[in-house]
């Protein structure tokens, strides 16, 4: 695997090398000790970057045990870090099944030479590419908050600690590992999160692709004087149907992919990101009620950081089920009337297949769409509700 990792799409691109730098991405072709030190060095930023956290914020946890604001207030990075975790490990133990994934979406794209589909593919990259860079500023601002809304010699998050954090160096040791867990954490779960919602963009991506290659299967073929096309044309058409066919059998086996490969982290995110969501909303109620306004920014920075997170899956499994449902209509709009009988019923046979929604879901239970999004929302509010009316029986 050479240093740099390239792929045709940017987002994808910056978030692999993110993932291979932190040694999440150990390739195939390293043996023996090298390996060895490679997982070593995966284990250090594993446990840096989530394991040392769940430590010590299930030990802040423990000792704050019954009082509702302070357990709130330590369990709202708690469950981001665990969701995390486990996508690091779904990517160790998958890594080559995943790799394939991105070899074949990397070679369907590359093989595209038609300035439509040029353009398709760079639409695809700028979009993807927005969510990203939309993506990334929001833990910085969160982060930034918490910094400067803490107090002399106090850190930023309540944590347990197996010494005392109030005298040094304990307080610069536990206070550089918050600073700097908290900006890589952030860094590496943007990264896992693009990975998947990339990988579902470019099935779309292929599908519009495969789309106007239907719409344009006979652009190029001239009718004869009876506005049909000749066998020797018709064969043409043959041989294009044949492989449109072949490249939507592939594309819908890469969703399958992406179901199988990510359904477990996927639906850990869904269920930690929905009590996430009802936890952060209810800390930034109190900070609200105690006019803290950097932390309020620092809180509705990481609300609205969940809630793309979120977003982004929802609205990419929904244009992926969007995509493979317009196949069919693609594929009416080719010169089907001037081929003849045959191929009308092979044709008529694909727009059938086609008309079963390729979806992304929710570890079985609910498919990835807006629909989705807003059930979530809803089902936080709720959790936020019920919590106010816990704190104000209190």
């Amino acid at each position: 695997m050479p240093f740099f990792i390239k792929n045709i799409n940017w987002s994808l691109c910056l978030s692999l090398n993110i993932l291979k730098f932190a040694g999440f991405l150990i390739p195939e072709t390293v043996n023996g000790f090298t390996r060895i030190v490679a997982l070593a060095y995966w284990f250090f930023w594993f446990m840096f970057v989530v394991g040392t956290y769940i430590i010590v914020q299930v030990g802040e946890l423990i000792q704050v045990w019954g009082d509702v604001s302070l357990m709130v207030g330590t369990s709202f990075v708690l469950f981001s870090n665990m969701a995390s975790g486990i996508k690091v490990i779904n990517l160790l133990l998958r890594k080559k099944a995943i790799q394939a994934l991105i070899d074949q979406a990397e070679s369907d794209l590359r093989r595209e030479d038609r300035r439509q589909g040029i353009q398709i593919i760079k639409r695809c990259d700028k979009e993807t590419t927005w969510f990203i860079y939309g993506y990334l500023w929001l833990p910085g601002v969160t982060l930034l908050g918490l910094i400067f809304s803490s107090g002399k010699r106090e850190l930023l998050i309540s944590a347990w600690y197996p010494y005392d954090t109030s005298k040094s160096p304990g307080f610069e040791i536990s206070y550089f590992h918050q600073v700097a867990g908290l900006l890589t954490g952030a860094l590496f779960n943007i990264s896992l999160d693009t990975l998947v919602t990339t990988l579902m963009a470019l099935c779309r991506c292929r599908l519009r692709l495969l789309a106007l290659s239907l719409r344009t299967m006979g652009e190029d073929l001239q009718l004869d004087q009876e506005n049909i096309f000749t066998e020797e044309q018709e064969q043409k058409m043959k041989i294009r149907l044949r492989d449109c066919i072949q490249r939507h059998h592939e594309t819908l086996d890469s969703a399958v992919k992406i179901q199988k490969l990510f359904s477990i982290p996927i639906f850990t995110q869904f269920s930690v990101s929905s009590v996430i969501m009802c936890i952060t909303a209810y800390q930034l109620a109190i900070e609200v009620k105690q006019h803290q306004v950097v932390r309020v920014i620092s809180m509705l920075a990481y609300l609205l950081c969940m809630i793309t997170q979120v977003f982004l899956y929802c609205y990419q499994g929904h244009q992926l089920a969007d995509e493979s449902s317009n196949i069919a209509y693609a594929a009416y709009e080719c010169p089907w009337y001037a081929c003849s009988i045959k191929f009308r019923r092979s044709l008529l046979l694909v727009m059938v297949r086609t008309r079963r929604v390729s979806q992304i879901t929710v570890g079985g239970l609910t498919p990835l769409s807006l629909t989705c999004f807003a059930a979530m929302i809803k089902a936080s509010y709720t959790f936020f509700t019920v919590l106010q009316q816990m704190e104000d029986r209190h």
